[in-house]
């Protein structure tokens, strides 16, 4: 096959055949199409799209490139979220025990972070002895036994976005919706899932910054589920400013944990409650949506949800004695407040530049290859619409190196606008598709 005549139907706006696709998406993994004809190939995606019958056909193609996980044998409808990221988002570690506590199957394959935004393994990572790293065969015995399993991704499971994506990354075509849908949905759908939810975010923190493009981006991949008879819903939340109180490895374990017990933040409470709702719903087991709510609440204050994380942590290599005394995560040297230059309501809390705050302080990577400090990050006091006197602290910087720390507060100065006037808080939930 002539791969230059692919790239110059598609250039030109032609659509591709199933067979073509594939045989690209093999080429390239396999080595023998080149990164300098997969970069035209993708550029040209970039500028002419991909129809519906393409995109499912390259999705396709990239979720076979490698192993897909069967579960078939294990009883329970297997059912995971996926987050398209931001800042304070630790969702996952509340959400994977909540669904398992009320009979879900949670297999759950997750990623690190890069920039602004946090990644589930990091937060799990600064755990003592947490093993991310399972075993195809062993992380289908924690979803067996325990209700889920979370590990990464592993070399076996779409190989094929794997390299893609790195190239995407390079070549200035991260952007192109029919390219994140398809990476996305083929790692998720080797998972062996039979449902997936999405947790698609929009705003200042999040890779979407417009409601119409975080729609266009859901119904990209809800359209890829359905044309493999895996149905998939869509939340769209804000991502305006933080999600929960903190942000940082350790502090954001630390928040999952008091939010396991019932304590946690109203907002992170109640998406992570909303998003496990939209599983059962997926699942088929959702009869009363209100009973649904007040079930998982319950789970929360009573310890069940709890119970299952520690479970899992120590199947996985773990300390469970950090449920009981979070102490036992690591900490940062040192703390400072920072604090409010004037009185007035704070108005807007860029997300996204707090996010680079805390990556200022080493919570984060610039590269992929760089190393992290799990202790290090924020502590809010106070968020969006809250009122402050001048003086008065909005949040607590936890930090190991005074180097970074001037840094670090720059962004928090362009990050917190305060002013005066009532605010109008938009929704926690802003759209819901299906």
């Amino acid at each position: 096959m002539l791969f230059v005549e692919l790239i110059r139907h598609k250039r030109d706006g032609q659509t591709l055949s199933a067979e073509q696709l594939k045989a690209l998406v093999d080429a390239y993994t396999d080595g023998e199409l080149p990164d300098y004809q997969m970069a035209a190939f993708l550029m040209a995606v970039y500028f002419q799209s991909m129809n519906p019958e393409e995109l499912a056909a390259w999705t396709e193609a990239m979720l076979f490139s490698g192993e897909v996980l069967d579960f078939s044998d294990i009883e329970g409808a297997k059912v995971d979220k996926h987050s398209t990221g931001g800042v304070g988002d630790k969702v996952s570690l509340i959400l994977a025990p909540l669904a398992a506590a009320a009979g879900l199957k949670v297999p759950m394959i997750s990623g690190r972070g890069l920039g602004h935004t946090g990644g589930t393994l990091d937060k799990l990572e600064s755990i003592p002895g947490f093993d991310v790293n399972q075993p195809v065969g062993r992380f289908k015995e924690l979803v067996d036994q325990l209700g889920l399993g979370l590990i990464g991704q592993t070399g076996e499971i779409a190989p094929a976005d794997k390299k893609l994506y790195a190239l995407r990354d390079v070549t200035a075509t991260v952007e192109c919706i029919p390219l994140i849908a398809s990476s996305i949905m083929s790692k998720k759908l080797a998972e062996g899932i039979d449902a997936l939810v999405l947790d698609v975010k929009v705003g200042s923190g999040a890779f979407m910054k417009d409601i119409g493009r975080a729609r266009e981006l859901a119904r990209t991949m809800i359209d890829i589920g359905a044309s493999m008879d895996r149905p998939v819903r869509a939340l769209i939340t804000d991502m305006d400013q933080p999600l929960g109180l903190t942000v940082g490895n350790s502090l954001e374990v630390i928040e999952s944990i008091e939010t396991l017990r019932g304590e946690g933040p109203d907002d992170l409470t109640q998406i992570t409650i909303e998003l496990v709702v939209e599983m059962l719903d997926v699942a088929g087991q959702l009869d009363d949506r209100d009973q649904a709510f007040k079930e998982l609440r319950r789970l929360l204050d009573d310890g069940s949800a709890l119970k299952i994380f520690a479970d899992i942590i120590e199947a996985q290599g773990g300390d469970p004695g950090v449920c009981d005394d979070p102490n036992r995560l690591p900490s940062a040297a040192h703390t400072v407040e920072f604090c409010a230059d004037e009185p007035g309501v704070i108005r807007s809390i860029n997300a996204e530049q707090v996010g680079v705050a805390a990556l200022e302080l080493g919570a984060g990577r610039r590269k992929k290859e760089d190393d992290i400090d799990p202790a290090v990050g924020l502590v809010f006091h106070k968020k969006r619409a809250a009122q402050v006197a001048a003086g008065e602290p909005i949040l607590t910087i936890h930090y190991n190196d005074d180097a970074n720390l001037e840094g670090a507060k720059q962004r928090l100065r362009q990050a917190i606008e305060i002013g005066t006037g009532d605010i109008n808080e938009p929704p926690l939930i802003l759209d819901r598709l299906k």
